[in-house]
């Protein structure tokens, strides 16, 4: 008779020999997939620090290209803005650093910057759009009459444009008499803040744009007011650019890439995707120069700009020269 301690004996063995099996036959399944493994991450930890290595290297190249251009700006634009006078637009969000890098390039180009007009969150707000038109329509100065079809925003910017800016090189750095509460209207309203004088005429003007695309059902209402502003300034003076990064150019709720698809502004203001650029900044004046010619251009790397930079001012023969 078979007693227990068999029994036993057999249902352990049994188990032990289960057990060994499956270690076994899980060994030699998983050995190959576990090399594969290893060499598969051998290989990505490979790639990742030879671009690590490549990334490096362009940074670098970067760097030393960025220094470079900016040590020869100041003679690469040298003269190209003499006698022009430009008022600079902040809107939310635009950046400080690339205004004031900018600013110091407009400089250098021979411009007077005659001040800064600091544009609030609310101006673009569609529910402030009703203040602002009774604002225009109460600030503007006699004999202006908007078109039938003119927006606030096109309205307002006729009347900042009159304030701001001038056609006439002879009026350049005075006030006209006649809009001298335009920006106190607006700055007590909360629509905007001013820096320097910009109630000063200038002749250009350079409007940075927001570096956070708008967001949400009244984006594009939103980034359409401030093309319109800017179309309004461009048509006060003898040219205007608006410029911001090339993240932002292409982004929906983007001014520039509004701008950019809005056909009838597109003719006239130019755009500069890459104010965060050495090279970027010196476009910027390129395209002032471009517009005081009478032109218009879509300038950077982003969605929109089919070139990086204005072509190269084509130098007039002198009566002497040849032809031929």
């Amino acid at each position: 008779m078979i007693d227990f301690r068999y029994h036993l004996v057999s249902i352990v063995a049994i188990f032990l020999a289960l057990a060994v099996g499956i270690v076994m036959g899980t060994t030699l399944l998983q050995s190959p997939a576990i090399e594969s493994a290893l060499r598969t991450s051998n290989q990505m930890t490979q790639d990742n620090t030879q671009l690590r290595a490549q990334l490096d290297a362009l940074r670098g190249r970067e760097a030393g290209n960025d220094s470079f251009v900016t040590a020869l700006t100041a003679q690469r634009v040298a003269g190209e803005l003499t006698g022009q006078h430009v008022v600079l637009i902040e809107t939310p969000s635009s950046s400080t650093a690339y205004r004031e890098a900018e600013q110091q390039v407009l400089a250098q180009a021979g411009a007077l910057v005659t001040g800064r007009v600091l544009l609030d969150e609310k101006f673009a707000d569609p529910k402030q759009s009703g203040v602002i038109d009774g604002l225009a329509n109460s600030l503007k100065p006699e004999g202006m009459t908007f078109p039938a079809a003119a927006t606030p925003y096109a309205k307002v910017g006729a009347v900042l444009a009159a304030t701001v800016l001038t056609t006439d090189q002879a009026q350049a750095s005075t006030a006209n008499p006649a809009t001298g509460a335009v920006l106190g209207g607006f700055e007590e309203g909360g629509f905007l803040s001013i820096e320097g004088d910009p109630n000063k005429r200038a002749t250009l003007a350079v409007m940075f744009a927001p570096e956070k695309p708008y967001e949400g059902d009244n984006a594009e209402a939103q980034a359409d007011a401030l093309v319109k502003l800017a179309g309004g300034l461009d048509a006060g003076g003898k040219g205007t650019v608006v410029t911001a990064t090339a993240p932002t150019a292409a982004a929906s709720g983007g001014v520039i890439s509004a701008l950019r698809d809005d056909s009838e502004v597109a003719k006239r203001v130019s755009t500069v995707d890459t104010p965060d650029m050495p090279a970027g900044r010196i476009v910027i004046v390129d395209a002032l120069r471009e517009q005081l010619s009478g032109r218009a251009g879509h300038y950077g790397v982003g969605t929109g700009a089919p070139t990086f930079q204005p072509a190269a001012p084509t130098a007039t023969p002198s009566p002497t020269q040849s032809g031929s």
